[in-house]
Parts: structure tokens; sequence; C-alpha cells
């Protein structure tokens, strides 16, 4: 009987051969950390990359389920994510090239296994290109520019694949709750110098709680959720706003543009030099034709949130899913934290966290 392994390079092989890609040189690429993968598919002088998503996670979030039904079904439906799923990545996808923004093209599809084979776009990712030398500021202009664009159009409730629509849901106040709190119900038990007692859980309670609905309050545009420079491919053959190439945008909610902007310039991953964050700052309020004020208040608060989430996530990665390379991006995420929590509407949190975690506030 054939394994589970078996059994998808199966699936993967016949869906190669009835693309025209059967005969095709096949190179796996790097994994993330979520449970899709990637490999270059080469065939002659032609190049292109398959994305295996198998449809395994929890299901994501109905569009008319109600908190129980999404507690119930699981993370995904709670924060409304795709869960990997292809029809997602091709409606976004889709939208976005229909924008004039460089996402991949979808050459051939099995949505129901997941399968699919994309346009190529390379592989200058941002931080591998600035690694190697390319301006770093304009390459996060470029950035600002791009996330400008794709916030500035309408959002719509639905976008369109093969075969249906896909829901372009809010990301609400149990989305954000459930984010938010993975900093409180994972950090903890990573970091003991955290100090969580009843009193301090209540609190915390009560001080998210208003970050939360201040951020309800703000105005709202497509907000592709994870938009980092792991996630950005440099393609400077392209003109203007293509030469910004988009992944793993799958997860696109109706969100806020700040916290893409948050994504790109809080990175977990990599330190952003202030004149690049600068150059980013200023493409985007100069496309978005935004208020500095405004905006930097929202990005402070929306980052906040999101820095205090993504602490929570890499926690839950090393004690959950045995994935300790994630604990060396902490430091750089206690240094972005401090950032943020200098802004004058953030006082009530930096009183928080100066008095159950005083350590966080301290440059490591």
């Amino acid at each position: 009987m054939a394994t589970g392994a078996n059994f998808r390079e199966s699936e993967i092989r016949e869906f190669l051969s009835s693309s025209g890609w059967g005969d095709a040189f096949r190179t796996p690429l790097s994994a993330d950390a979520s449970t899709r993968r990637y490999e270059r598919l080469r065939l002659k002088s032609q190049s292109a990359m398959l994305m295996d998503a198998p449809p395994l996670e929890s299901p994501p979030c109905p569009p008319s389920a109600d908190e129980e039904t999404r507690l119930s079904l699981g993370w995904n439906a709670v924060s409304r994510l795709a869960a990997s799923r292809l029809e997602a990545f091709m409606a976004v996808g889709e939208h976005l090239r229909a924008l004039g923004l460089s996402a991949p093209e979808t050459l051939a599809h099995d949505i129901p296994r997941g399968l699919a084979v994309l346009e190529d776009l390379g592989d200058e990712l941002f931080a591998r290109a600035i690694e190697r030398g390319e301006d770093e500021r304009v390459l996060y202009a470029a950035a600002g520019e791009v996330l400008g664009r794709a916030h500035l159009h309408p959002t719509p409730s639905a976008l369109a694949y093969p075969g249906g629509e896909w829901p372009i849901l809010e990301y609400d106040h149990l989305a954000l709750r459930a984010n938010i709190d993975l900093f409180i119900d994972w950090s903890p038990r990573r970091d003991m110098d955290i100090r969580i007692n009843d009193a301090n859980r209540l609190r915390w309670e009560r001080v998210s709680e208003a970050l939360i609905e201040r951020a309800l309050e703000w105005p709202r545009s497509l907000c592709l959720r994870d938009t980092h420079a792991e996630n950005l491919l440099w393609l400077p053959d392209r003109a203007g706003d293509g030469r910004v190439g988009l992944l793993d945008y799958q997860d696109a909610v109706l969100g806020w543009g700040e916290w893409d902007m948050s994504m790109l310039l809080h990175d977990a991953r990599r330190t952003v030099s202030p004149e690049a964050a600068e150059a980013a700052r200023i493409a985007y309020l100069n496309r978005t034709d935004g208020q500095a004020a405004a905006f930097d208040e929202r990005l402070c608060v929306l980052g906040a949130i999101n820095i205090l989430r993504i602490m929570g996530i890499f926690s839950r990665l090393v004690i959950r899913d045995s994935k300790p390379r994630y604990d060396q991006f902490q430091p750089r995420l206690r240094r972005l934290l401090t950032s943020v929590l200098d802004h004058s509407s953030l006082g009530e949190l930096k009183d928080f966290v100066r008095s159950t975690a005083p350590h966080l506030l301290s440059s490591p």
C-alpha cells in the first residue's frame, strides 16, 4: 500500500504530466512555517514553480460563521486565514495583477488537490537582493508605493477564481483578540521573566481590548498580511510598480494598510535601516495622500499588536512545533516593540510591559 508521501508524489506527477511539465527537472526550495512547499521546474528553456498546497489544515472561515462556529472550526476560521487554499491564492493574485502589480500568474491548476504551476518570478527576494548590494532605500520605497496602490483600490467582498469566488472577510474583533493573545498565551511559557498572574491577565485584557477597539474604528483596506522582505521579490527589469513581486498573499482580508506597512518595516527577520523605513513611509504617504500623524499612530498601534502576535507565534513554533530557530528573532522583536511603545498613544501598554516584563524594553 502506498504511503501518504508516495501517494502525494503520484498526484504531483500526474498533475505535472497533464499540464505539460511532466518531463521537467524539479528542484525543491526551502520550506517555510506553513503546510505549503515549492519546487522550481525547468523544462528546456522554460522555468516555472510548482506550488504544493494540500488541503490539510483546519478549514477557513465560512463567510456567515458566528464566533461560536469559528471557535469550533479551529485557528484558521478564528483568525480568518485561508488555510493555504489554492483558490484563495489564485483569486487574490488575479486581483493584484489586474491592478498592475506583479503577482505570479497561474499557468495550470488542480484546486481540489491543491496543486498549481506558477509563473517563476525568480529568486531575488528583497532580503537576498539587499545582501548582494541592491540599494535598500530604493527597494523599500518601491514596496511602499506598491502597497499604497494595493490599498487605494476599493476592496471587493469577494474575488473570482476559476469555478467560484473567494470571500474577503474582515479582520474583526475575534481575529484581533486571538492574535494579540498569542503573546500572553505563549511568550511566558518560553520566557520565564514575563510575570503573568491572574491580576496581570485581567490587566492585559483591559489594555489590549482598548487597542483592539481603536483599531476597529480606523479606515479599512485590502490587507495582504505578510508583506516582509522574504515575501517580496525585486524585479528591476520591470517598470514602475511591476518591479516588486508579491508572494504569500492568500490570507488577504479587509484590514488596514498600516498592518501591511508594519509587516514591511517591523520585520522580525531582518533589521530595516531608518533610511529605508523612512523611504517606504514617504513613498506610501505620497501614493495614498495620507496624513503623517494619523499614519504614524496607526502604524505604532497596529505594529504593537502585530509585534506581540509574532512574538507569541515564534514562541509557539519553538514550544509546540519544535522549531528552535525561531528563538533567534526574539531580540529583534524586543527592539521593535520598544520602538513602537515610544509613541504617546501607547502609554498604557508600555506601562503593562514595564511592570510585567521590563527586560523586553531593554536592548539585548
